[in-house]
This record gives structure tokens, sequence and C-alpha cells, in this order.
């Protein structure tokens, strides 16, 4: 069965190859590599920072892989959710979405913030609410016309971002071997003091935490699978352009930071979209005569924190709207209106974004709780993107089938996805270790808030509905595009 292109009762496929590509892409590249990666040098050194951000790389080559062998198998919205209850138990399916959906709605609120913190750059006498309330009504527009204005949005907005950074290689480059910005610099400042490696191997750890964060968002290629109007040639070609332009921006944009700027600079410590002056980007362009840098680059992460919050609000929406459809949240969330658009959990998406935003207002330690909450999230959805896939590829093996029937197989099985957990794993203990070793429970309870959260929800639901994790020989490995049968509005 297939969900229909023209179906009122469903979402509608109308994602091409090259928005799924650039969603993917869009997802990975905003703030943390425009300002953060400065920080990653300044803590690890040029050669800290890139093993790290190498590793993390391939890391999500192997996730992206994993998930892609089960979105071309099942392509549906909500995937992670869907592939969780599927192939381990419906205890983690519920524990995953609801997890997920949650702490992405909050990210919204996070990200409308932001976009006013950046909008002070040029209009510091506005009120901040105004830019917040401007930016979520945007967002809300955009997500509620169709998805393929959603798809458009983030295809144009990730275009902008790709080109910045095409710019800044081509600039920086140029800068090193004193072709623009008077002087070359060349490689000196790799083995300037004590660089290349700074601080050693627990360096590189805490940079590794930093790097998986700029990572987040990878995963929604998982997502959009389910309205694509082709997951079986489009997932896959996505996964497959990400990984070679993830290495190709990250580790490029980290060798020319940190050939041009010293690693000892105060002016890499910068770690938030409200640091844009010194943003490395920034400080590049700076360094290469260019005058507008500044706003330039302000524009820019602008453009990423609006894509943020515009994925952001489409995650979360057709997380809930496939939970709705599988039993695991109220149907209501699960009807759609006639251009497939998931109404009813948009506008509670939207909802929780707004009344998480107020907050920010009424109780900044609430909000602060809740921003910790989402600090996490993106890693335990991998974990459980990486234990489905192992459940599924051996389910897979263990009913008789071969791999050659996948559409689309993940390579170096088991090593990817025991790779992938063992590393998400390490980056969910290793977050603040510094707050164990001092013995600071807030802390502790602020920034690992999110892991007791998922295992109460898995917790809860196995109790009650008495569920089991799924016997290999049962789990049902056959492909599908599974048609959301149900009314309209």
């Amino acid at each position: 069965m297939s969900e229909q292109n023209n179906n009122s009762n469903g979402v509608h496929r109308e994602l091409k190859t090259r928005h799924v590509s650039m969603i993917a892409l869009g997802g990975c590249i905003g703030t943390g590599l425009f300002v953060a990666s400065g920080s990653t040098i300044s803590q690890a050194g040029p050669g800290g920072a890139l093993v790290a951000y190498v590793l993390m790389g391939l890391m999500v080559y192997f996730l992206m892989t994993s998930l892609g062998e089960m979105a071309t198998n099942m392509p549906v919205s909500g995937s992670f959710a869907a592939y969780s209850a599927k192939y381990v138990d419906p205890a983690l399916g519920f524990a995953m979405g609801w997890n997920y959906w949650f702490n992405w709605a909050i990210t919204v609120a996070v990200d409308i913030s932001t976009a006013a913190l950046v909008m002070k750059f040029w209009l510091p006498s506005m009120p901040s609410w105004i830019f917040s309330a401007v930016t979520l009504a945007l967002i809300f527009l955009i997500n509620v016309l169709s998805v393929k204005a959603f798809g458009e949005t983030e295809f144009w907005m990730s275009l902008i971002k790709v080109i910045t950074i095409f710019v800044f290689l081509a600039v920086g480059v140029l800068t090193i071997f004193g072709i623009m910005g008077g002087h070359a610099t060349g490689f000196s400042n790799f083995t300037y003091k004590q660089a290349p490696f700074v601080g050693g191997i627990p360096a590189i750890l805490s940079v590794f935490i930093v790097a998986g964060f700029s990572f987040q968002g990878t995963e929604l290629v998982g997502i959009t699978a389910g309205e694509s109007d082709n997951p079986h040639e489009s997932v896959p070609k996505a996964i497959k352009e990400v990984f070679w332009r993830i290495i190709l921006f990250y580790i490029f944009a980290i060798i020319v930071i940190a050939a041009i700027i010293p690693y000892t600079s105060p002016d890499l410590l910068g770690s938030s979209a409200s640091d844009v002056a010194i943003s490395p980007f920034t400080l590049v362009f700076k360094r290469a005569g260019l005058a507008a840098a500044a706003s330039v680059m302000n524009a820019v992460i602008l453009t990423s924190v609006i894509s943020s919050a515009n994925s952001g609000m489409y995650a979360s929406t057709r997380m809930l709207y496939s939970m709705a459809h599988d039993g695991y949240a109220p149907k209501v969330f699960s009807k759609t209106t006639g251009k497939g658009i998931p109404l009813y959990s948009l506008l509670a998406t939207t909802l929780v974004a707004l009344l998480t935003f107020l907050s920010s207002f009424a109780g900044p330690s609430i909000y602060l709780w809740l921003v910790a909450a989402s600090g996490l999230t993106g890693f335990i959805a991998w974990v459980g993107i990486a234990i489905s896939h192992y459940r599924f590829r051996r389910a897979f093996i263990k009913q008789g089938h071969k791999i050659s029937e996948l559409k689309y197989h993940a390579t170096w099985f088991p090593f990817g996805p025991i790779l992938t957990l063992i590393l998400c794993i390490l980056v969910i203990c290793g977050q603040d270790i510094n707050s164990f070793i001092s013995f600071d429970w807030k802390q502790i309870g602020i920034t690992y808030i999110s892991v007791p959260l998922v295992l109460i929800l898995y917790v809860v639901y196995k109790i009650k509905n008495h569920t089991h994790l799924i016997p290999l020989d049962k789990v049902d490995v056959s492909p599908t595009m599974r048609e959301h049968n149900r009314s309209d509005d």
C-alpha cells in the first residue's frame, strides 16, 4: 500500500530529491559550524578539533546509512518512533516518539528566542518578543501551507548556508596564502605553542560532544522519507551526498579557521548566535579585508536559526502525526487538511513552543530546565536508530531474507550501528562529567533530565500495556509504504 500524492486523508508525497538532500544537509549546518566551531579549536587545538569532527562525521555517516536502510524499506513520517516500535518494542517507540516531539517543540522556542538575539545586532532598541513573535508566525505559515512550501523554503535557506561556506573556504584559502588580507599566515598556527593537540584526550572528548551537537538534525532525512515522492531514490542519494559534504564543509572549515586564527585567541570562545561579532567566519572575512563581514554573517546566522526552527516545527509535527496514527497519541492529531498538513499536530507543536517561550518571561528557571531537557534528545534518538537498525537487520537475515532484497543497504554492518551506539552513550554520559566530580546534583538534574524522562515513558507504557521485546523471528521486516487511513478535517 502507498500514501497517495493526492490523498486528502494523509500526508502528501511532494518532496523532490533536491528538497530531501538539502533538508538533510541544512539540518546539520547551523550555529554549531558558524559560531561554536571556533571554541572547539580553542579547547583542543587544531588537531584535536579535526580528530573530533572526523570521528563524529564517520559516526553520523553510519547512523545515516542505518536510517537509510530502514527508511527505504518503510518510508513513513515520524520514522524512528515507528521503527523502534516495529523492530524493538512498542514501549520504546512510544518513549522515543514523545521525547522527540516534545523536545523539538521546545527547540523551536529556543530558536525563536535566538532569532530575536540575532536581530538585535541591527535593531538593538526593539523589544525581543516582537522578533520572536514574527519568527514563530512565519514558520507556522510556512508549515501550514503545504509540505512543498516547507521543502522549497528549506531548500533555499540551506542553499544560502552552503554558498556561504564555499565563499568562506575560497576567501580563507586566499587569506592563508596572502592573496587577500595583506600577509600570508600559512599553516604556522598548526604548530603554534602546544598545537596541534592541546589538552590531550580529555580535551578531544569534550570537543567530541560539541561536534555531536553540530551534527544534530541529520536524522531529519528519516522524517522526510514519509513525504518524499520517490524515497527509494531520494533517501540513498541524500545520505551519500550529505556524508561527503559534511566532511568537506566541517573539516575544511576547521582547517581554514585554525590556519588563520591561533587557538590561543580569545575571539574563538564564542559559542552562541549572539556572538556573531566573534564568529570565526566573521573574523576570517574581516582578516581578508571585507568590511561588511559582521552584517553578512549575521544575516546568514539568522537564516540558519529560522531554518532550524522551521525544521524543528516540521519534525515535531510529523512525529506527533505518526504517533497518533500508531495509537501512541490521541487520534485527532492524525487528521490532515486537504493539502496533507496534520493541522492539529501543527497547532499543538506551536502551542508548546509558544508556552515554552513565554516561560522565559514568567519563570526563567523553568525555561532553562526545559531547554536543558531538550539537550540530549538528538543523541537519544540516535541511540534508538542504532538499536532499531541492529534488530531490523538481524531479524531480516534470521527470517531467511538476503541483503540483495533491500533497496538500499547499510555498509559495514554490524560495525556501524554498534559504533554509533557506543559513541552516543559516551557522549550522553560525558555531557557534564564535572558535575559528577563535584557532586552538583542540581546541575546533574538539569543536564541529564531527558534521560530519566525517556526511561519513565518507556517503563510506564511497558507496565500499562504489558509489551515485550519482539522476538527476531516475529519482527515484521516486510517492505511497506503504508497508507494512513483516517477521516479528513
